[in-house]
């Protein structure tokens, strides 16, 4: 028989992981008896609504009783209509009461799913060489194969690139490292024009969608775009009849401060893909938001939507995300994450006065800091020092769950702690983060200047 912990493959071979005993509110414990705060809200921006809420579980467990599982090709669920329709009735702008919902498993499920909604569209349509998808450089949109080629995460593309087919990218919006060496707003928000380019380059007549993240996550670590930037994506989208396709799989039902992320622009997209916030990680779940009017071309050709897999739409899992995000909307979380995030964000502020912080940033209970070895040029530190880990390690001795990510200067160096606690958190709780992530900092610094 095998050793304990040699079978089972797990995220790295070189960490020795705990085993984690039970979870309450914002805290986890291990099997010794040491607590954690999930700072970074699972791995990562998943548990909004907090661990050990018993409605869950229990609307889950009822649901078991009933049926678990059904033969989907043939059969409906209560659940999944009743879910469908709570989710038309929170859509943002013009999607509300005006759209269809198709669910998923996971958030990679749900990009990849998304795309594949686009590209139906425009074959039913008849223009059959739309099938582009632009993305971003910087940007994470999911592990699926395809999903990682719209992806611009660069670690995570290399080893796979010669398995997909790639996907134009235009540079990301990201004002701290401008790609164009510009200052906002005097830039007059060229990553956002640089979408027009791409399209005329591939021509418009190929280009299915573009796709992006109202704030970025694990590759710019909670970085929003400036005002005005998904003003003219969307102008641009509609100039070449390419639809938008906003990626709300981290930043959907209040992570932000506003129920969707992008609604902090004043803009609908055609598609949404989400994921986390739909159960807060009670059970897998994703969704598909489409306009009523891509969905119904469908439907008049009769040509059924080509997507789908075994636990799509399970009722268990309904009954998870109907409960999930009415406990969301009864206990006003989304206003709490927009007043304790914003006072989360300013207490931030204190951890620039560091030598090695360049930048502090997010929205709502969505933040995120950058690492740099000068604060006048903004120089990385060197990708294998791996400074990222070597501080979420420090928090995590110091009981805090911090998620530490990599590749903001050209998908290689650039170093960034992604924070995302649940939405639930309190101002006396973001302090008790703080006073970890302060005693981290002066630790770190510390060990760099004995290593100096």
């Amino acid at each position: 028989m095998s050793k304990p912990n040699e079978v089972a493959v797990q995220r790295r071979w070189d960490w020795e992981y705990p085993i984690i005993a039970r979870a309450d509110g914002i805290y986890l414990w291990d099997t010794e008896g040491r607590r954690y705060i999930d700072g970074s809200g699972g791995s990562s921006v998943v548990t909004g609504i907090g661990h050990g809420v018993k409605e869950i579980p229990a609307a889950m467990a009822k649901q078991a009783e009933e049926y678990s599982f059904y033969p989907a090709h043939v059969f409906s669920n209560a659940k999944l209509l009743e879910l469908a329709d709570l989710m038309a009735d929170i859509a943002p702008g013009d999607l509300r009461n005006n759209c269809k919902i198709w669910m998923t498993v996971t958030g990679s499920e749900s990009t990849d799913d998304a795309a594949r909604l686009a590209r139906q569209y425009w074959v039913e349509r008849g223009e059959v060489s739309k099938h582009i998808i632009i993305s971003r450089w910087q940007a994470f949109h999911g592990d699926n194969i395809f999903s990682v080629s719209m992806s611009g995460l660069t670690t995570r593309r290399r080893m796979y690139t010669p398995m997909f087919r790639d996907m134009p990218k235009i540079p990301p919006a990201f004002c701290y490292r401008c790609p164009y060496e510009k200052t906002f707003p005097s830039c007059k928000l060229l990553c956002a024009r640089a979408l027009e380019d791409a399209i005329c380059q591939a021509g418009p007549e190929n280009v299915a969608a573009f796709i992006a993240e109202p704030v970025v996550g694990s590759a710019l670590a909670a970085y929003a775009a400036p005002e005005g930037y998904f003003q003219i994506i969307r102008e641009i989208c509609d100039r070449y009849d390419v639809l938008l396709i906003v990626d709300e799989v981290m930043t959907a039902l209040g992570r932000t401060g506003k129920m969707w992320g992008v609604e902090h622009w004043n803009v609908t997209p055609d598609i949404m893909a989400m994921s986390k916030s739909m159960t807060c990680g009670y059970y897998p779940v994703g969704a598909v938001l489409g306009r009523n009017s891509i969905w119904e071309t469908l439907r008049q050709n009769d040509a059924h939507f080509r997507a789908g897999h075994t636990l799509n739409a399970s009722a268990v899992g309904m009954a998870a995300a109907i409960e999930t995000i009415k406990y969301i909307q009864n206990h006003d979380l989304v206003e709490n994450a927009r007043v304790v995030g914003g006072y989360f964000l300013e207490q931030l502020q204190g951890l620039l006065a560091y030598d090695t912080i360049g930048d502090v940033r997010g929205k709502g209970m969505m933040v995120g800091f950058e690492f740099v070895t000068d604060k006048r040029t903004k120089e990385p530190f060197l990708p294998q020092q791996q400074v990222s880990r070597l501080f979420s390690e420090i928090t995590f001795r110091r009981g805090l769950v911090s998620y530490p990510c990599a590749g903001t200067v050209r998908g290689v160096a650039g170093d960034t702690i992604l924070m995302a606690p649940p939405l639930i958190t309190t101002r006396e709780q973001i302090d008790e983060i703080m006073t970890i992530l302060h005693a981290s900092m002066q630790e770190f610094e510390a060990g760099l200047s004995r290593n100096s």
